[in-house]
């Protein structure tokens, strides 16, 4: 990564449920649409990778967004 913007955290988040690729969508979607994600990639079978910046939200954020369109998550 450059060093033009915020030093960025990961984090791999388990999606239990995240098992069809419409479920994958709406979570990837539900995600990237909080204020801080920098990107959202598949990290394997129903795990995300998320780089955000952990100055502006957290990791509990993540997991709230996750928990609004009826999934449960955990760091993995």
């Amino acid at each position: 990564m450059s060093g033009d913007g915020p030093a960025l955290t990961r984090v791999i988040l388990g999606v239990r449920g995240m098992d069809t690729e419409g479920a994958r969508q709406k979570v990837t979607a539900a995600v990237a649409g909080v204020a801080g994600v920098a990107s959202v990639d598949p990290a394997g079978a129903q795990q995300l990778l998320v780089h955000y910046d952990a100055g502006e939200i957290t990791v509990m954020d993540l997991i709230r967004a996750v928990r609004r369109v009826g999934f449960l998550a955990g760091m993995s």
